[in-house]
C-alpha cells in the first residue's frame, strides 16, 4: 500500500465484462503518469493489438479490487525469462497488466482506466518499435499535440533487440498463406488471399482492397467496447470469411486454446485462454451471406505473422478513416487526434489517396 501520509488519488479501471474492477492509489505528485506504447512481439502477440499501452506505477502500488471482483478473476500468463507475467481477465480476455514475478510491481494497461485525461496520463512515446520490423504504429503516430514522441529501441547488439522474424508460408495448393498465431501458439491458423468469387456479394466485396484485389482491407477500431475487451486503446481488424482460414474454423470460433465471450446480443468475441490474445470478433449480421454461406469475421491484426512487419503491407490495405474515432477522442483526444492525422498521411503515402469507406 502507498504511504498513508502521501496524498494519493484512486485511479479506477475496469474490463468489458466487469469481472476485473479495481483501483490504484497513485501519489498525486506523480500525476500525470507517463504511459508508453510497447511494440515488442510479446505485447503484440499476447494482446492482438498493434502495441500495448502501459504505465509503470513503481514498487508497492498494488491494485485494490472492488467486490465482487478479485485477483482470482485474472489468468496469469508466464513467459520464461521475461521477468513478469501478463495478466488478463479470464472471462472477456481484456489485458490488465504486466505483473512482477513477486506480484509486488504492477504495470497496468492504461486503456482500461475510466479517466485517461491529460491530468492523469501523458504519452511518452514508442518502445521497441524495431520489433515490429516495419516500425508498426510508430511510423504513423509520430506527434501528439504538436509534440514529437520518443522512439526508443535498445542497441542493435543487445539481447533485448532480438526480434521475431516470421517466414513466408504456402498451403497444400502451393499458394501463399499468412500465419495468424498468438504468443503461446495455442491459437494458430493461416488465411488465404481473396478470390474473385467474393466480389459477387456487396458485403463480401468490402473485405477486399479497392487498390489491389489480392489484399484484404484493414482498419483501426477505436470503440469503447473493443478498448476494454482487448486492454489496448485500439485494435486493428482485417475482415475475412471463416472459410478462408486453414484449418477450418466454425462459427463458434473455437480453435485450439480459444475461449469466447458474448459481449452483446449477436456479438461473439474470441481470445486465447492461455496468453489472452484477441483473435476474432463476430456479428450475426455477417453470417449466412449469399451466394454460398459466407461468414465474415474480424481478425485481430496484432497476431498476424507477416515477414514484412506488423502492418502486413503485402496482405493488407489500411483505411485512413478510424472506425469509431469519436469514441477514441472522448477517451484520449491527444493520442487519437495524432493517430487520425498519422493514418491519413500513412495511407496517402502508400496508395496516393485517402480510403474512408465504411466497413461491412
Amino acid at each position: 500500500m502507498a504511504d498513508s501520509k502521501v496524498e494519493t488519488r484512486a485511479l479506477e479501471a475496469k474490463c468489458l465484462c466487469g469481472s476485473v474492477h479495481l483501483t490504484f492509489d497513485v501519489p498525486v505528485a506523480s500525476l500525470p503518469l507517463k504511459f508508453y506504447l510497447c511494440h515488442c512481439s510479446v505485447c503484440r502477440f499476447s494482446t492482438g493489438g498493434p502495441c500495448n499501452f502501459h504505465a509503470r506505477l513503481g514498487p508497492g502500488i498494488k491494485p485494490n479490487f472492488i467486490a465482487p471482483s478479485s485477483e482470482k478473476n485474472l489468468t496469469t500468463y508466464s513467459i520464461e525469462g521475461f521477468g513478469c507475467t501478463y495478466d488478463f481477465c479470464s472471462t472477456c480476455g481484456c489485458h490488465i497488466a504486466g505483473v512482477g514475478l513477486d506480484r509486488e510491481e504492477w504495470t497496468p494497461a492504461t486503456s482500461i482506466f475510466t479517466d485517461h485525461g491529460p491530468d492523469t496520463f501523458v504519452l511518452q512515446g514508442h518502445f521497441f518499435s524495431d520489433s515490429a520490423l516495419d516500425k508498426g504504429l510508430a511510423q504513423a503516430v509520430t506527434h501528439v499535440d504538436g509534440r514529437e514522441l520518443l522512439d526508443w529501441n535498445p542497441p542493435k547488439d543487445s539481447p533485448r533487440a532480438k526480434t521475431v522474424e516470421p517466414k513466408p508460408e504456402v498451403g497444400q495448393d502451393g499458394q501463399e498463406r499468412l500465419r495468424a498465431q498468438c504468443h503461446c501458439g495455442g491459437v494458430s491458423f493461416t488465411i488465404k488471399r481473396p478470390s474473385p468469387e467474393l466480389l459477387a456479394n456487396e458485403m463480401l466485396r468490402t473485405c477486399i482492397s479497392p487498390i489491389d484485389q489480392n489484399k484484404w482491407m484493414a482498419s483501426y477500431d477505436c470503440c469503447d467496447d473493443c478498448r476494454v475487451a482487448n486492454g489496448t486503446h485500439l485494435i486493428g481488424w482485417t475482415f475475412v470469411p471463416l472459410s478462408y482460414c486453414e484449418p477450418e474454423i466454425k462459427s463458434d470460433l473455437k480453435i485450439g486454446t480459444a475461449k469466447t465471450y458474448a459481449s452483446s446480443p449477436g456479438v461473439l468475441r474470441s481470445f486465447c485462454g492461455t496468453c489472452g490474445a484477441t483473435v476474432f470478433y463476430s456479428h450475426d449480421d455477417r453470417k449466412h451471406l449469399k451466394p454460398g454461406d459466407w461468414h465474415i469475421v474480424d481478425l485481430a491484426t496484432g497476431i498476424l505473422r507477416a515477414p514484412e512487419g506488423s502492418m502486413t503491407e503485402n496482405w493488407l490495405t489500411w483505411r485512413s478513416r478510424l472506425a469509431w474515432g469519436d469514441s477514441g477522442k472522448r477517451f484520449d483526444a491527444a493520442f487519437f487526434n495524432g493517430l487520425e492525422e498519422g493514418m491519413k498521411k500513412y495511407v496517402i503515402g502508400k496508395v496516393g489517396r485517402e480510403l474512408t469507406d465504411k466497413i461491412a
